[in-house]
């Protein structure tokens, strides 16, 4: 039982930490696939004031600093 609870927390470490090291990797393939980026967009864009104070950047509205 203890050996069993020890492989569990070396393989979530080990998980965790391939994780880590290759982030950026695992973004951009993530990403780099089209249904996956309009995914990501339209969830982040869904977020109450995202889209109201990216348009006011982009298209150079009034500054809220």
């Amino acid at each position: 039982m203890m050996s069993r609870l020890l492989t569990s927390i070396f393989m979530i470490g080990s998980i965790g930490y391939v994780v880590f090291r290759y982030r950026y990797r695992i973004i951009n393939a993530l990403i780099g696939t089209g249904w996956m980026r309009r995914l990501a967009v339209g969830s982040i864009m869904s977020f109450p004031g995202v889209r109201q104070k990216l348009m006011s950047s982009v298209f150079g509205g009034p500054s809220a600093r």
